[in-house]
């Protein structure tokens, strides 16, 4: 899949090390702590594998067009959310590379592959409160935000419907139809 900037493909064992260095800075750590260990990291890269066997889709690579070189994450993975599997879109970006959109871009074409690919009708992103890098991008791709109870503790959770996403799509087409409003 391909963006304006960016380019997602299926993890390679290679990605390891660099992913590594995605989930080893500091404020990444404060939402994924298990993840500074390779063999955690190998097992995040062998969940994606079977999720692209499985599913057709899991998270991606992600490289940035003008040199190749791997930026993170985003994709599409299969979530228990209240006792409902959901596709939820998941990102994380390199410390290097966060703040210039990269993350946004990622979300919303997993968006549009979720909906015009798979043939979702409701799309989420769940996202720890404290985590205001990612709720920013969530906020920017998503319809709607809700609180709720996960794993361990209270969680944001950001989604789209199909129906939501139709009305976005009208309201842009119609903002670009008549520029003055």
């Amino acid at each position: 899949m391909r963006t304006v900037r960016l380019g997602l493909r299926r993890y390679v064992a290679a990605d390891a090390a660099a992913l590594l260095d995605v989930f080893g800075d500091e404020y990444a750590a404060r939402f994924y702590p298990a993840m500074n260990d390779p063999l955690r990291i190998r097992k995040w890269i062998d969940w994606n594998l079977r999720n692209y066997e499985e599913h057709g889709f899991g998270l991606w690579a992600v490289e940035r067009l003008s040199d190749g070189h791997f930026i993170g994450d985003a994709g599409l993975t299969m979530q228990m959310i209240e006792g409902v599997l959901r596709h939820e879109i998941g990102y994380h970006i390199h410390r290097d590379d966060r703040g210039l959109g990269y993350a946004t871009e990622a979300a919303q074409a997993c968006l549009d592959f979720a909906f015009e690919h798979v043939g979702a009708g409701f799309v989420c992103s769940v996202v720890h409160p404290e985590n205001a890098a990612s709720a920013k991008v969530a906020e920017r791709v998503h319809a709607t935000m809700r609180e709720f109870e996960w794993h361990s503790g209270r969680f944001r959770l950001y989604s789209t419907s199909e129906a939501e996403r139709g009305e976005r799509l009208a309201r842009s087409q119609t903002s670009m139809a008549c520029p003055g409003r």
